[in-house]
């Protein structure tokens, strides 16, 4: 899955439930977005499918993103049945096995179920949270390497050599809690914010794009919701980028 084929910006809806989740999304699909991320476990699946319905917006033009809870091998095509009827969906656009299991051994098995459950019903798979070599595991026990994997990401955590690993193996890093750290009111976001007439929240969002990377920013406001998508207009020179990505060097 290459960074054109998933939207750069995405809604993030972890520990958002109930109506809070429904209002989160029909607002943020109202503004503009066109990526929703959700799980089996955010308990919110419902919520975000009941939003997707009542946008009155194509499927087709919504990217839909959730994840399977793995714990053990086991459970795969039930839990995809479970995810697609709470969402009110026949497909899912990117399912995710949502934290790798301890041993790599359990892991592989679970890929493999994983990617037998998906079949016409996931566009593409990919994992969450797991390192360079887990991937490696990964593809070594199954010969099949995941779309992408989403992992915590932000300036703080910024390694180039952890950038370019996942590119040299095709696989998309996406990044979720892309707004972490630094704070918000860091001296170098808020020169660069200054500068641009923007906020900080959408430089740092700015900053992922301009390392072609997703970011799936969470909020339940509907204010911040949409000054987030205007980061999509925030354009970094690249010394401005060189700034940030010392950040994570601090």
């Amino acid at each position: 899955m290459s960074p054109a084929s998933l939207p750069r910006l995405g809604l993030g809806t972890w520990q958002i439930k109930g109506d809070n989740a429904y209002r989160a999304v029909r607002h943020a699909l109202e503004v503009g977005y066109r990526h929703i991320d959700t799980a089996q476990l955010y308990g919110n699946e419902d919520q975000v499918g009941r939003a997707l319905r009542d946008s009155g917006i194509d499927r087709e033009e919504v990217f839909v993103t959730t994840k399977y809870p793995q714990r053990t091998p086991g459970g795969e095509t039930e839990a995809l049945t479970a995810s697609l009827r709470a969402l009110g969906l026949e497909r899912v656009d990117l399912w995710l096995m949502h934290f790798p299991l301890k041993s790599p051994e359990d892991n592989a098995r679970v890929w493999d179920r994983f990617s037998v459950a998906s079949t016409g019903r996931a566009d593409a798979i990919g994992v969450s949270n797991h390192s360079i070599e887990q991937l490696d595991a990964l593809v070594a026990a199954t010969g099949r390497a995941p779309a992408v994997n989403q992992i915590r990401f932000n300036p703080a955590l910024y390694d180039p050599t952890l950038v370019a690993a996942h590119r040299e193996r095709g696989i998309l890093l996406e990044g979720h809690s892309p707004l972490r750290r630094p704070t918000l009111t860091h001296p170098i976001l808020t020169g660069i914010a200054d500068r641009h007439r923007a906020s900080s929240a959408q430089v740092l969002l700015a900053w992922h794009f301009a390392h072609d990377i997703p970011a799936i920013p969470k909020s339940v406001h509907v204010e911040r919701i949409t000054e987030n998508f205007g980061a999509l207009d925030v354009r970094l020179s690249e010394s401005e980028v060189s700034a940030i990505d010392a950040l994570g060097k601090m």
